[in-house]
């Protein structure tokens, strides 16, 4: 037995063996991470070791979602309708208030949206942090998994858990990676069209359509194409009419709508069998399509005129290019990465202050706040048989974020001037540098054991110095089972707006903390600490080819996570309380995520995962961190009938959803709250899929099908659990033509 140098021209089996590790990791059964093959050829046997990175994606908390499982469910328009189907995932509004609350997006392990870092082709997304972080740590947003189109994803990959660590900042609850698909030898282009028609006309439908180009223009070059435009109409303005018990209190809104604009462009270099070059571009567009939501749910005669026409209030304009470098040399493969990605969110003039905090103010006035994102990363895969079988990964990353914000940084100490200890300049601009270095070592002690020790340094031009170590293991205890676990420290550095000197937020009292005697601001706070967690996850897993069978128990002890201060910090010579930005106590995540597949039939597959939240508590004060169930069960029948026909039937069910507890604010501890559970519920659905011929595939079915259906029942204190709005019965289709 030897083990395989990459070496390109003398060991190109090798190579081959690791291109092979690559395009299986794609799949939803992911191998184990020693591939042994035997060559007719060969005396001896050949062993390739897998990367870190390879084997950390065969770690319990990982899912990989492939090509073929979204043409078989294709997603109404955001990719999050087939990512909240993973184990460990559910979409929750930005925070545990309930505010915006029919902006969901990815939650992973009860961790929050923003502890969630989303990749595309393994880059960071990072624009909605274009969008202001509310006194409750709301976004108006949808966060970042509808930048590309279904229809032009190869794969996506969910990491939970310890494997997510090894991204960095604002990866400790996971990470979801967007692959997109290649350019190919030979010329190939797809038009795809979608519709989604709710039975209710009180929903918003959807439209789609894309294509997708690809193919080489030399020897060496290709060129890939893709653009999308797609609707999403919003709800009507009185969805939420029946489900309010008070007639006069305030309507809150439904889910808004959404207009897609995309283009996308790669051109791919193969100077030489072992250097490629990637030059990426792309231009995208996303319009908000209103229905009446505000921060505090205090619409007035122009919010409602706006909602009522349907108003495009909002849009995100975002710019990308990157240049990538992917080398191969005797026992090393490289990755050298530079990108820059730009944001422009222009949005009508929002309130910063008081009930009005939020809500549109002028229908003329158009204010921009522009993110922009530098970054340089460099990687290398060592393969070395010293000692032991091993893979050392080694990287560097260096980012720069810049966030200019006129629109939310113009309050002011209004009745003092300025205030001692604290010195707004008054700039609308704000930054922040943010540099890495780690390490991982994946090694075989010997057959059936595979260890990957790693260690991550990371220093923030705010935030300070950061260590991040860890450990996960892989011990083979049978020919079928597998025993894996992990442990690993992970952070998030503060954003921009919490470290922000000139962002006041300004309340006359309603929404400051509960005991507070004045009016209150809340500023930023440039001494803030990175939130950190320990993550750990133990699990083991049966395989026998299609009959598999897993439990993983995981648990996340996380600090410092930065919350609106409680306590004033100074007070102005009005009497005005300041507060700002803090570090809370601790809080606990811990549950279990099971999986399930089993082979009924040679043609009929049924597959099975389920979470179940033993505790996601806030230890300071009771409530949970986000509004999430108590378990989530994913359940579908996958039946081919024949090479050209295919049918699913889905089925999640979703437990008791538990509310805050207590007031978040003063309006709460005055008026009370309405701390009213979620009751459990189910969706059911099914999908049929053809292929007419080898150019014209389509899609037929429906989502919810028993129509079931949720209302948002409020906004913060008076919404309870029932913070967002479950569409009920849609019928879509889907058709590609390709060539």
């Amino acid at each position: 037995m030897f083990y395989a140098s990459p070496t390109r021209a003398a060991a190109q089996p090798a190579e081959e063996l690791r291109q092979q590790l690559e395009n299986e990791a794609t799949a939803v059964d992911v191998p184990a991470p020693v591939v042994t093959v035997n060559h007719a050829d060969d005396l001896e046997e050949m062993v390739v070791l897998g990367t870190a990175e390879q084997t950390l994606k065969q770690a319990p908390g990982v899912s990989i979602i492939t090509r073929e499982d979204i043409e078989k469910r294709p997603p109404a328009n955001d990719l999050s309708d087939i990512i909240r189907r993973m184990p460990g995932v559910n979409l929750t509004g930005n925070s545990a208030s309930g505010q915006r609350g029919n902006n969901r997006q990815i939650d992973i392990r009860g961790m929050g949206p923003e502890n969630t870092l989303v990749l595309i082709d393994g880059k960071p997304v990072g624009s909605r942090n274009s969008v202001r972080y509310g006194w409750r740590g709301e976004r108006d947003s949808r966060g970042d998994t509808n930048w590309v189109p279904p229809e032009m994803v190869e794969r996506i990959e969910v990491l939970r858990g310890p494997a997510a660590a090894r991204y960095g900042s604002g990866a400790a609850g996971g990470v979801v990676n967007i692959i997109t698909k290649r350019a190919t030898e030979q010329w190939m282009g797809s038009v795809t069209t979608f519709a989604s028609t709710p039975t209710n006309n009180e929903e918003g439908a959807t439209r789609r359509a894309n294509f997708n180009l690809a193919g080489p223009l030399t020897s060496d070059l290709s060129f890939r194409l893709y653009g999308s435009a797609n609707k999403t109409d919003a709800d009507d303005v009185d969805i939420n009419t029946e489900a309010l018990d008070d007639e006069n209190q305030n309507l809150p809104a439904g889910r808004e709508g959404v207009r897609n604009r995309d283009i996308n462009a790669v051109l791919s270099w193969q100077a030489t069998d072992e250097q490629l070059l990637d030059l990426e571009m792309g231009y995208s567009r996303q319009g908000s399509i209103y229905t009446g939501d505000s921060q505090n749910n205090t619409g007035n005669e122009l919010t409602q005129s706006l909602a009522a026409e349907g108003a495009e209030t909002s849009r995100l304009y975002r710019n990308n290019i990157a240049l990538t470098h992917t080398g191969a040399w005797d026992d090393m493969d490289t990755r050298l990465t530079a990108q820059y990605e730009r944001t422009r969110n222009t949005r009508l003039s929002e309130g910063t202050a008081g009930s009005g905090e939020g809500r549109i103010n002028d229908v003329d006035d158009y204010i921009s706040s522009e993110f922009n994102s530098y970054r340089v990363s460099a990687e290398a895969d060592y393969y070395t048989s010293r000692v032991f079988e091993q893979v050392i990964t080694f990287g560097s990353e260096w980012n720069r974020d810049t966030l200019e914000d006129p629109g939310s940084t113009n309050q002011s100490f209004g009745e003092t001037g300025d205030l001692a200890g604290f010195a707004p300049s008054g700039s609308d601009k704000t930054s922040a540098e943010l540099s890495g270095v780690y390490i991982e070592d994946n090694i075989e002690l010997r057959q059936g054991t595979i260890v990957t020790p790693g260690l991550r340094f990371d220093h923030h031009s705010e935030a300070g110095n950061h260590w991040s170590p860890s450990l996960n293991a892989s011990q083979e205890l049978s020919d079928h089972v597998t025993l894996k676990a992990g442990i690993a420290r992970a952070f998030k550095a503060p954003n921009l707006y919490q470290t922000n000197p000139n962002y006041l937020l300004y309340s006359r009292g309603n929404g400051c903390p509960v005991g507070s005697q004045s009016a209150c601001y809340l500023v930023g706070n440039e001494d803030l600490d990175p939130e950190t967690s320990i993550n750990k996850e133990i699990g083991i897993e049966y395989r026998n080819d299609d009959l598999v069978a897993g439990l993983t128990y995981f648990r996340n002890d996380y600090k410092d996570k930065i919350v609106s201060g409680l306590n004033p910090v100074a007070v102005t010579g009005g009497g005005t309380e300041v507060l700002q930005w803090r570090n809370a106590e601790r809080a606990v995540v811990q549950g279990l995520e099971g999986n399930l597949q089993i082979p009924l039939t040679d043609t009929l597959l049924w597959s099975n995962n389920v979470t179940y939240m033993i505790e996601s508590e806030d230890r300071e004060t009771g409530d949970p961190l986000s509004i999430i169930p108590e378990f989530t069960l994913n359940s579908t029948l996958d039946w081919t009938l024949s090479e050209r026909l295919n049918t699913q039937l889905y089925w999640t069910a979703y437990g008791k959803q538990e509310s805050p507890s207590r007031p978040i604010n003063r309006s709460g501890e005055r008026n009370g709250i309405n701390d009213d559970s979620l009751s459990p519920y189910s969706i059911i659905g099914f999908n049929v899929g053809y292929t007419f011929n080898p150019h014209l595939r389509g899609s037929f079915g429906i989502n919810n099908l028993f129509d079931k259906r949720l209302y948002r029942e409020g906004n913060s204190n008076s919404a309870g659990a029932a913070t967002y709005n479950e569409p009920g019965r849609a019928i879509y289709s889907s058709l590609t033509a390709s060539f």
